[in-house]
């Protein structure tokens, strides 16, 4: 599979393009299902993106629709190929986020606010290990092992020379002050997040207390903004059980505000480097105490 195509990325692409011409044909999905001769859910679920699509459907719904531009077609027809193949974390076989690992491997951009812990794709191999077997009741060994290659893997994206994800991390003051792990563990951290946070692409905020409540009290979320259509942007809330995708428009532009509001009350890069300097102190001191 080529390095530039993103299965599930695809198949949510085509997904709502199939919405589009179904809608502009007049159908609603119970008469396009009839004709297809399928059940309903099917064509929500291809609409969605939760289910990949094979290249026959997709000719014999454009034709349920009228569309009788073959390149368009083709192009449809190509991207349900692409959406049926594998992306690079189904080899550790069901994990969580699936979609959402999706989403930010494909990514041009990623803003992200978190108020409780590092974001995942800045955490240190501890502090991850920590994160993961202490906020993840009755997890067994073999899952929190799964669980942290997954997300070391996914770091690489911010690495990546050809297009590294240019990311914006807004974190708010007990992102620092929560003790995950231990203090020297915290130590690492810390000093990791200023180090990288030095790269061009990366930009780290602190939203310190003394900025008195904020937009982003009600919890984590993020923006990514995709590498094939800067228009298309999705919001993610990570939940326990359950995230939520949000895309759109009006709700994408209510987050967004959010996030223009967190930049603006947190402090800027260099003054954030040096309130995590000072705090990255404090573990030192608690690290030397018995």
């Amino acid at each position: 599979m080529a390095a530039n195509i993103n299965p599930t990325v695809r198949r949510r692409g085509l997904g709502a393009e199939l919405r589009r011409l179904r809608q502009a044909s007049g159908l609603k999905s119970t008469e396009a299902a009839k004709r297809l001769m399928v059940s309903q859910p099917k064509i929500s679920h291809l609409e969605n993106g939760n289910r990949a699509i094979s290249p026959r459907d997709v000719r014999d719904l454009c034709a349920i629709y009228g569309v009788t531009d073959q390149q368009v077609i083709d192009s449809l027809m190509q991207m349900a190929r692409e959406s049926g193949q594998q992306g690079w974390w189904h080899a550790y076989g069901d994990i969580p986020q699936s979609v959402y690992i999706a989403l930010e491997a494909d990514a041009a951009s990623l803003h992200a606010y978190e108020s409780m812990v590092i974001p995942g794709l800045l955490q240190t191999p501890a502090y991850a290990h920590a994160v993961i077997e202490e906020t993840i009741p009755l997890l067994a060994a073999e899952q929190a092992a799964t669980r942290l290659k997954v997300r070391l893997r996914r770091q690489h994206r911010i690495y990546d020379p050809a297009r590294p994800l240019r990311l914006w991390a807004v974190l708010d003051e007990s992102v620092l002050r929560r003790v995950v792990g231990s203090p020297d563990i915290m130590r690492e951290q810390l000093e990791h997040l200023n180090s990288i946070s030095a790269e061009p692409h990366i930009t780290v905020q602190v939203h310190p207390y003394a900025a008195g409540a904020h937009p982003g009290l009600s919890g984590q979320f993020s923006i990514l903004q995709s590498a094939d259509s800067p228009a298309a942007r999705v919001v993610y809330l990570e939940r326990f059980t359950s995230d939520i995708y949000l895309e759109k428009p009006s709700e994408v532009q209510h987050y967004s505000a959010m996030y223009d509001h967190l930049q603006a009350q947190a402090l800027d890069p260099d003054s954030s480097r040096d309130f995590i300097t000072d705090a990255t102190k404090t573990y030192i001191g608690a690290a030397s105490r018995p």
